[in-house]
């Protein structure tokens, strides 16, 4: 029996490795599937289709397959604005590309910077007398950014647009953590530093409502002039100063009210915005479907023109790298699509001793984050300088707080009148829960060598020695960063407090205030570096930093079930809808306040006015939302 036994669990070892052997080889054999790269197909004389799906970004986000096809649930459609542009100004040199048609029925939103680059790019294709048309079933504030560049601007009967403007509400929770018991801890420099503010107050101080005022009042002209300049035609103060009057001089019937306005041209359903675009691009011979046209679509396009390498194109050797520092500036090696300060950080020390590279592009797009990680980036950046490498920084919508303090290692910073920069400030958070332990009948007792021992202490509370010196650690990072400003931007140290103390501003503005050098894009940027570090036209190429987009995303997104299931629920129209897609968002900033309450750790540089990528909330932020929500009630 013995031997038997023994014979027994050999076997059931063998089988029990076989399995696993089997299970590895599966899941190598999908990866290498997912991986594979799909075939682009054939560009198709007729109209470059984008469907607009999602958000635009600066950096899109690496999709993790197994976490996705495990969770199933797909992350949300996002379009890097750059490869938008990239595709629009190829299309306009194309002899194959009749039209251009942008789907925006499922469109949630972009920021300024982004949406007037892709504006122009519009402008630039029908300077070449090919038609943009776009279709959309409701139109707001980021569409019609985008509509207004058009030459036919379509809407369902049934939808309607409505212009809000910049501006809205945060969340404040003083009152609820008073009621927890919660005693916030808070240490900050800067009048109008206001990201701790949702935990001290119940709603923004004086200060912070002059800054947004000032701010958003800047930023809503900037959007006013750029649109009108775009569609003269659009009655924009009527729909703006009375909207009521206007919906109802209409009995109420958006769509008529936006036709008569000027924010469209014509009302009609996808059959009749499709019979149109045949009309301009020719009829789809592979579709019998009514309202079908002969079109290719945008990653098709895209893979057909090849990647984006400035002016020389891949047949130069002279290289500008460009680093995206996109996201909420962290710790560690997140990203993209988050700025991990140690694998940006990475990425530059790995390409410097390039002897290809002959200057440095860093395109900032963040409110900024961990000081630490802040500066590790800026020291990688200064690296460059110390090699007389040539740096320009080109800012997109958001580059405040810690991205501004990224900033302070290039030779020259380029942004735009609708970029969101500034926020010098810092601040941290500690909660502590002295009073809740007590409540529950809690106490936290020992035996202390020197003031410090055991602190901070989470239960007990802080001592007065351990609360000084948590000040005195922020007051001393802000007098870093006064002095980093003002070393990088040839200012004061007293010049620098007067327009910082978390103060935020336009870009127009922050010009005037020294924080800028002057207006432009990545375009500006890259043929500054190339300048300076005297590249002939023609003879260099842009080298973006970092691992290649893996090509498994579009799969995955076909293989999970609800992977439309965001699209789906973003194509209504009327009011209904957008308050449900607002309703996410506002899930979404509970889930951000509670990690920015109990996880932050170290000292943090980051901006509350500006606004983040929006993207729609995880499964995992979910069930975090719904116990924080759980938990309040059960007090």
């Amino acid at each position: 029996m013995s031997f038997i036994g023994k014979a027994w669990k050999v076997v059931v070892g063998i089988k029990d490795a076989l399995v696993l052997l089997f299970m590895l080889l599966f899941f190598i054999a999908l990866f290498s599937i997912l991986s594979a790269t799909p075939n682009p197909g054939q560009v198709r004389e007729g109209a470059l289709y984008i469907d607009l799906s999602g958000y635009i970004v600066e950096e899109r986000a690496a999709v993790d397959p197994f976490a996705t096809l495990l969770s199933g649930q797909a992350p949300p459609i996002e379009h890097q604005a750059r490869d938008l542009v990239r595709a629009l100004d190829a299309a306009a040199s194309d002899d194959r590309i009749k039209a251009v048609v942008i789907d925006m029925s499922a469109f949630v939103g972009g920021g300024q910077v982004h949406l007037q680059a892709i504006g122009e790019a519009m402008d630039r294709v029908r300077r070449t007398e090919k038609p943009v048309l776009t279709y959309a079933i409701g139109y707001g504030d980021d569409h019609m950014h985008l509509a207004a560049h058009a030459s036919e601007v379509w809407a369902d009967p049934l939808g309607g647009a409505l212009i809000a403007g910049p501006g809205g509400s945060n969340l404040y929770y003083a009152e609820l953590l008073d009621r927890l018991n919660i005693n916030t801890r808070v240490y900050r420099v800067g009048e109008f530093k206001s990201a701790v503010e949702p935990y001290i107050l119940n709603g923004p101080s004086e200060a912070a409502r002059e800054n947004l005022a000032g701010l958003y009042g800047a930023l809503w002209e900037e959007w006013q002039a750029n649109v009108q300049k775009a569609r003269p035609a659009l009655e924009l103060a009527r729909v703006t100063s009375d909207p009521v009057a206007w919906v109802e001089a209409s009995s109420g019937d958006l769509a008529k009210a936006a036709l008569e306005a000027g924010l469209v041209d014509q009302l009609g359903d996808r059959i009749e915005f499709g019979t149109r675009i045949a009309e301009i691009a020719g009829e789809d011979t592979w579709s019998t479907l009514p309202g079908a046209y002969a079109m290719s679509e945008l990653t098709t396009f895209l893979a057909d023109i090849g990647p984006d390498m400035g002016p020389g194109g891949s047949s130069s050797s002279n290289e500008i790298a460009v680093v995206t520092v996109a996201g909420v500036i962290v710790d560690g090696d997140a990203g993209p699509g988050t700025a991990g300060g140690t694998r940006i950080a990475d990425l530059l020390d790995a390409a410097i001793g390039d002897d290809g590279i002959k200057g440095l592009v860093v395109r900032v797009n963040s409110p900024g984050g961990s000081v630490l990680a802040s500066e590790e980036i800026r020291r990688a950046v200064d690296r460059y300088r110390a090699k007389d490498i040539p740096v320009a920084i080109s800012f997109a919508n958001v580059a405040a707080s810690g991205g501004y303090w990224v900033a302070t290692a290039g030779d020259r910073i380029f942004a735009q009148p609708e970029t969101i920069t500034g926020s010098i400030g810092v601040f941290a958070v500690l909660p502590t829960f002295e009073d809740a332990a007590a409540e529950i009948g809690v106490s936290a007792e020992g035996y202390r060598t020197t003031p410090l021992s055991g602190q901070p202490d989470l239960i007990a509370g802080l001592s007065p020695e351990v609360d000084a010196i948590l000040q005195a650690g922020v007051t001393d990072t802000y007098s870093d960063f006064l002095s980093i400003v003002g070393e990088a931007r040839g200012m004061t140290t007293d010049q620098v407090d007067a327009v910082a103390q978390g103060r935020v501003w336009d870009g127009g503005t922050a010009m005037q205030k020294s924080l800028v050098d002057q207006f432009g894009g990545m375009e500006e940027a890259l043929a500054w570096v190339a300048s300076k570090a005297e590249l002939e036209e023609g003879d260099w190429r842009a080298r973006y930093l970092g691992a290649a987009e893996a090509n498994y995303n579009s799969l995955i997104r076909q293989l999970v079930d609800s992977a439309a299931a965001p699209a789906a629920q973003m194509r209504g129209g009327d009011l209904f809808a957008v308050a449900a897609q607002r309703r996410s968002a506002l899930l979404g900033q509970l889930s951000r306040d509670a990690q920015r309450l109990a996880g932050t750790q170290g000292i943090q540089a980051y901006c509350l006015e500006c606004p983040i990528e929006a993207r729609p909330m995880s499964a995992a932020e979910t069930r975090n939302v719904t116990q924080i929500i759980g938990a309040w009630f059960a007090r």
